[in-house]
């Protein structure tokens, strides 16, 4: 459903990907691991259109994402695809709320429809009664779980998380992917999370491993990368 193919990525005299390649199914959900400056999260940005790889080939649903024009690759990335970072990156201007409607309100969405299907997620996970308050007023789990709220009201495809509890304590951490993940197998969606934290990983269906710019496949991984014990 998701496909990074030969992927390479500089960012001046580094390389960032060297030939990097992975395969995500549908339905499934894939840990992307390595150490720092492996090129786990300039991958992640490549499947999700975020940056443009500089040789390459991404194919989502059979669609080259890396050779579509700017504004037709920015509202696939609005509607097809949700997206949750490390530290949340929540609009520190604006309360939950409108934190959690955002995808529908740049995607056209009425902001009253737009904000009455966001209190949905905001209740659906856990948030009541914090509607109002501002990013800096919530604790690090809280905006964590506004941000999966925020990646997940448009009904996309494709989760992809980039470290979305490294800066959560370990409690914090399981409940936050406890959550992520069941959600995402709710909608039926897929997911790529990239984190260094083997307990985050196992919240997959299966690993790939970057090392130097490269993906290095699973043992029992076929040539696209899946793994005969994914589910």
């Amino acid at each position: 459903m998701l496909e990074g193919r030969d992927l390479h990525k500089s960012f001046g005299r580094t390389r960032a990907l060297r030939g990097a390649g992975v395969s995500v199914a549908d339905g499934e959900i894939l840990a992307v691991m390595g150490p720092s400056g492996s090129g786990k999260s300039t991958l992640l940005h490549c499947l999700g259109g975020v940056s443009r790889p500089d040789a390459g080939e991404v194919r989502f649903g059979g669609v080259r994402l890396d050779r579509l024009p700017d504004r037709e690759l920015s509202r696939l990335r609005r509607t097809a695809f949700g997206f949750v970072f490390q530290f949340g990156q929540l609009v520190p201007e604006l309360p939950l709320i409108e934190n959690v409607a955002l995808p529908l309100l740049l995607a056209g969405r009425a902001r009253r429809p737009a904000l009455a299907e966001a209190a949905d997620w905001v209740a659906r996970l856990g948030l009541d009664g914090l509607w109002d308050r501002l990013p800096g007023e919530l604790s690090g789990g809280q905006a964590q779980v506004a941000a999966v709220a925020r990646a997940l009201v448009a009904g996309p495809r494709v989760v992809l998380a980039d470290e979305p509890t490294g800066a959560l304590d370990s409690v914090t951490a399981d409940e936050v992917m406890e959550l992520l993940v069941d959600t995402v197998r709710g909608q039926g969606a897929s997911m790529v999370v990239v984190t260094h934290e083997p307990r985050v990983a196992a919240f997959a269906d299966r690993t790939a491993t970057v090392r130097d710019g490269r993906v290095v496949q699973p043992a029992g991984a076929d040539l696209d990368g899946r793994s005969a014990g994914a589910r």
